[in-house]
């Protein structure tokens, strides 16, 4: 601590790099350090040539410097705008886990041969000598469903077209949290979440009249939620059932307005599987 020439002055507090593990990150980085526009697109062309360069790619250097500041081995980078890969293939290399996002086709013409190229030890540019990568690893690749649901003509929310109804029952089983397991006999059993409780699924309109019927086949010793678009009814006048709308979580793990960049609602697991090295969405 020092405290001045006449020890009057506030005190501050002396560190000498002998004493401290590595260097405090400077905001100014020369392009000697982490690269530059024609490094990065050299590096692209190597991997995928002239004609199939990505526009605007990163170089390996500065995706490197970013990763070091800001991770330690094992951590999971994400990357919700994967361009043409090099966020993941530079954790990759650096041995942390990852997951990229990308809506284009650029996740089939670059980032999928690209992580290829990393895992089989077939990309010698970059970072791969400085951080003495050899090849290892791999991911898995999700295509996303399109939407569960879609606006008609008049602005009105309804089930997509390209959904069938044994696919929408299950969707919503697992977001209402019920096991999906139709009945080849009970029209209204599409899942249960006990012995005596189950849910219904259906896009039509119910009206009290279809309510009472479903009641009264429910019987006082079960129950039921019936999901529908929408219904003509009081809710609770039915002791046996439990009515709602689509649900709203449906609508929040949509993305409108897009055909392939939606949750895949349909196969969501009971359980988030483990990560491997790399999880490419």
């Amino acid at each position: 601590m020092y405290f001045g020439k006449n020890g009057d002055a506030v005190p501050s507090r002396i560190q000498y790099l002998r004493d401290i593990e590595g260097v405090v990150p400077w905001t100014w980085w020369p392009h000697e350090e982490v690269g530059h526009t024609d490094e990065s697109k050299r590096e692209i062309q190597s991997l995928f040539g002239k004609s199939d360069a990505f526009d605007t790619p990163k170089p390996e250097r500065l995706i490197n410097r970013v990763l070091q500041i800001a991770t330690n081995p094992g951590d999971l980078v994400l990357d919700s705008f994967a361009g043409s890969g090099t966020t993941g293939a530079v954790a990759h290399k650096m041995g942390r886990r990852w997951i990229m996002v990308e809506l284009g086709e650029h996740c089939h013409t670059h980032i999928i041969p690209r992580l290829q190229k990393v895992i089989d030890g077939d990309d010698p540019g970059g970072i791969t000598e400085a951080v003495g990568w050899k090849g290892g690893g791999g991911f898995r690749y999700y295509r996303l469903a399109p939407s569960l649901l879609e606006k008609d003509k008049w602005g009105n929310w309804v089930i997509n077209h390209g959904y069938n109804a044994a696919m929408l029952a299950e969707a919503l089983c697992k977001l209402e949290g019920f096991t999906y397991a139709p009945s080849d006999t009970v029209y209204w059993q599409h899942g249960h979440s006990t012995e005596r409780d189950f849910v219904y699924v259906t896009t039509a309109s119910l009206t009290h009249e279809q309510l009472q019927q479903l009641s009264d086949e429910v019987g006082p010793e079960r129950t039921l939620l019936a999901l529908c678009t929408a219904f003509r009814a009081r809710a609770d006048a039915y002791p046996n059932l439990t009515v709602k709308k689509i649900p709203k979580q449906v609508l929040s793990r949509c993305e409108w307005g897009h055909d392939d960049y939606s949750l895949q609602v349909e196969n969501l697991p009971q359980k988030p599987p483990e990560l491997g090295q790399g999880d490419l969405f």
